[in-house]
Order: structure tokens, then C-alpha cells, then sequence
């Protein structure tokens, strides 16, 4: 095989397995136009990401002969599928996976798709690690270490649901690695509570429609008391390194939905430890229950978005009962009470990146007072996403300016702003990556 500067097109066939097409270079897109990654933009898989075969697509590659972006349906007389990684933690994506989409295709399953190729015996993406934290790389986890532990804590709290929920369901069944760390008792520990949402995300994780693509994970069934709160989570916050509960979480609906249940637990709590960090992750849509929490001692909240722009915002959360404006007085609750505000701002090559969208986004950073944006990727088909908020309609599909030099002119524009991935306990708030 000839040695290649950049990757080569990394191809599945009708059993699944991978194999290189030389003479075609892996490509990658933005909205649904091809680009083909520059040679600096690769890097080698990290560890803990996952190849994924793409049912009904036709890969796409850069043929340097030809000097154009060709698909490959097939070598050798045999069809051939396209093939995308899922990015480990802690890695966002510049582009999503090169393909052209057959009639009839299905639906992706909920992850995020990136490009891969073949360089040097090994798997190539076009990523960055936007995280130093290691608290959800591999190398962390023990996985004997981890169900020890997990069994520890069933007899240590045999009555209590939660602790039930996250072994059985988060540990066991979902390998979910801030459960892995509740168990062994450091970092950030999860506390799902709520089975409801005001919110119907076209990609939500927990909760599809009937007939449609199947939910990562199981929303949790039940709703724990604030004594099952408070018995997990106070000994967390009391004994852990760099200690975190965070209230919403991917196997639940919205938190705020179960603002009484949170604010009772809060209030608990620090009127028994001031350690730690009390955290939530939220649509915010409800921004009299945000402050009721933030009065009772809520110190961090991430507010998910997915465009800074109030149109693509609801087209994707469809919203029950809220709209982009109870989101922009969310954010106005948090800064008023000093607490540590994140965005989960969910990164899609072409809009994320898109001047109309940076505009945007660098508005609200004028206006809003925001410590962190999390670039994590959207785990959702790339054209349902397309289609659903008629993206190709809205904005031209070249002007993107790529998520390297998104990162760079939001440094510039907001130097103070932290880019990250995960939650930053109180620790780290005044550490710059």
C-alpha cells in the first residue's frame, strides 16, 4: 500500500468489516457538502471512541486524479457501506462522516459521526481534545475496580432507588462513566431525577417517539425522595477529590421539572457541608424555578443549546411551555447570582461555524456573562439534522469557516470564556485551558 499523507477511505462491506480503498483520500462535511480535512486537522483515534458501519450510505472520497469528491459503491464488484467514528470524550469533531444518503436509508442510531481514514496501520478522525480532564478517558477505569465498588454501594444503601438506578441501569447496562465514578467515590457524581421534560429535542437521547430511531438509554422511571438525595450525594460532597453532584442528566428528562424535590435536596445538603460543587445541566427554560434553585445554593449550571439563534433553537427543542426568551432570562438568573455558567453548545460542522451563526453566538457573550462553552458534538443523524431545520435552505453551504477557526475567533472574541467538554468543579473556575 502506498503511504499516504493523509488518510485513505476507510470502507465497510455487507458483514461489517473494514477495509482501505487506496487511491482515495477519507473525506469529511459540513451541513451536507464534502470537504476534505486538511492533513493537520487528523489525528489518531483516541482510545475509547467506536467505528460505526452506516446502514443505506454510500461512502464518499477525495480521488486526487480526478481532482474531485467521487462516491464509492462499491470495489471489487462488492457493495460497500460508509464507515464514521464516535470521538471519545472530551474530542469534538471538524467535520461529520462523508456520505451520500440512498432512498429509504434508516435513520442513524443517536451518536455523533466522524470522519475516519487509514494512515500508518491505524484509524485516523479529524478532531480536537478540547479537555484535559481524564475523568471519563478509559485509562481511568478499572472495570473490575468499577463493579466491586458498584456492589459496595448496593450494600452500603440497600433501600435507596437512586443508588439502585445508577448500578443497575448507569453502571451495569449503560457504562456511564460519571456513574463509574460515583462509585468509586471521586469527581462528578450524577443524580437523575425527574421523568418528564418541557421539551421534545429532535435528538433527545432518552425519550423518541414511537417508530422512531431508538433511544440511546432509558429515561429513569421513578422519582427519588430528597432523603435518597441527600444520603448518596452529601457523603460525595463531604469525601470526594474535586467533589460534583450534577442534577440532569442523560438517563432523565429536564430537572427543573422537579424544581420543589432539587431545592429541598439543596437546601439539605448545605446546611450540612459547604464542600463541593452543587451543579445542574438544563434546557432552562424555566427561569423563576432556575433562581429559586440558584437562591437555595446552587452554584453551576450548563445551559444546553444548540444554536444561538432563536428560530434553530426551537425548531430542535420543539419547547413545551418556554421559548428561547425564558432562556435568555435563565441566563440572566445565573449571573446575577455569581453562579458558574456554562453552555452546552452542541458543535455540527457547517452551522456551529457558520458567520450568521458565530454572529450570533458572540452576541450573546456581549450580552450574558458565560464562563465555559462545552463543544460537545451532536449525537444525531447528520442529514435528520439537516432536513429538520431546513439548514441548506437557510444559510450557504460554503461559507462555513471551519470548527478550528471557530475555536480561534472565539478566543479572540471572549479570551476569558474556557472551551471545554465537561463540568469544571469549583477547583478549576479560574483555570484557562
Amino acid at each position: 500500500m502506498a503511504r499516504a499523507k493523509k488518510p485513505i477511505l476507510l470502507v465497510s462491506d455487507s458483514r461489517r468489516r473494514l477495509f482501505e480503498i487506496d487511491g482515495y483520500e477519507a473525506a469529511g462535511m459540513r451541513l451536507l457538502s464534502p470537504y476534505l480535512p486538511e492533513t493537520d486537522e487528523w489525528i489518531p483515534m483516541p482510545e475509547g471512541s467506536a467505528l460505526m458501519s452506516l446502514p443505506g450510505r454510500i461512502p464518499v472520497g477525495w480521488d486526487p486524479v480526478q481532482n474531485q469528491f467521487v462516491p464509492v459503491a462499491s470495489h471489487q464488484g462488492k457493495p460497500v457501506t460508509a464507515v464514521a467514528a464516535f470521538a471519545a470524550p472530551a474530542y469534538t469533531q471538524l467535520y461529520t462522516a462523508a456520505c451520500e444518503t440512498l432512498p429509504g436509508a434508516p435513520i442513524l442510531p443517536l451518536f455523533a459521526y466522524t470522519p475516519v481514514g487509514w494512515k500508518r496501520g491505524r484509524c485516523w478522525v479529524p478532531a480536537r481534545r478540547v479537555d484535559v480532564d481524564v475523568r471519563h478517558d478509559p485509562d481511568q477505569f478499572d472495570r473490575k475496580k468499577v463493579l466491586l465498588s458498584a456492589r459496595r454501594m448496593l450494600r452500603r444503601y440497600p433501600g435507596n432507588r437512586l443508588v439502585r438506578h445508577l448500578v443497575e441501569n448507569c453502571v451495569k447496562r449503560y457504562a456511564c462513566p460519571n456513574a463509574f465514578n460515583f462509585v468509586l467515590e471521586r469527581w462528578e457524581c450524577p443524580v437523575p431525577v425527574s421523568a418528564s421534560c418541557s421539551a421534545r429535542c429532535i435528538g433527545c437521547i432518552s425519550r423518541q417517539p414511537r417508530g422512531a430511531v431508538r433511544s440511546s438509554q432509558d429515561r429513569i422511571s421513578f422519582s427519588p425522595d430528597a432523603e435518597e438525595i441527600v444520603e448518596m450525594a452529601l457523603p460525595h460532597l463531604e469525601k470526594a477529590e474535586r467533589a460534583m453532584i450534577s442534577f440532569g442528566q442523560g438517563c432523565e428528562g429536564e430537572p427543573l421539572t422537579r424544581v420543589a424535590l432539587i431545592e429541598k435536596s439543596i437546601r439539605l445538603i448545605r446546611g450540612r457541608t459547604s464542600r463541593g460543587t452543587i451543579h445542574l445541566n438544563t434546557h432552562a427554560g424555566h427561569p423563576a424555578a432556575l433562581e429559586r434553585l440558584l437562591n437555595a445554593g446552587l452554584d453551576s449550571v450548563r445551559i444546553s443549546m444548540n444554536s444561538a439563534r432563536e428560530d434553530l433553537y426551537m425548531r430542535y427543542f420543539r419547547p413545551r411551555g418556554f421559548g428561547f426568551a425564558d432562556v435568555l432570562k435563565s441566563l440572566e438568573a445565573a449571573g446575577k447570582y455569581g453562579a458558574y455558567v456554562s453552555l452546552n453548545y452542541f458543535i455540527f460542522p457547517g452551522l456551529t461555524d457558520h458567520p450568521g451563526e458565530m454572529e450570533a453566538l458572540f452576541g450573546l457573550l456581549d450580552r450574558h456573562r458565560i464562563d465555559c462553552i462545552q463543544a460537545r458534538n451532536l449525537n444525531i443523524d447528520p442529514g435528520q439534522y439537516v432536513n429538520g431545520l431546513g439548514l441548506n435552505e437557510k444559510m450557504p453551504r460554503r461559507n462555513s469557516v471551519g470548527i478550528l477557526e471557530w475555536m480561534s475567533r472565539l478566543k479572540k472574541k471572549a479570551p476569558a470564556v474556557r472551551i471545554g467538554y465537561f463540568n469544571p468543579p469549583r477547583e478549576d473556575w479560574n483555570r484557562r485551558r
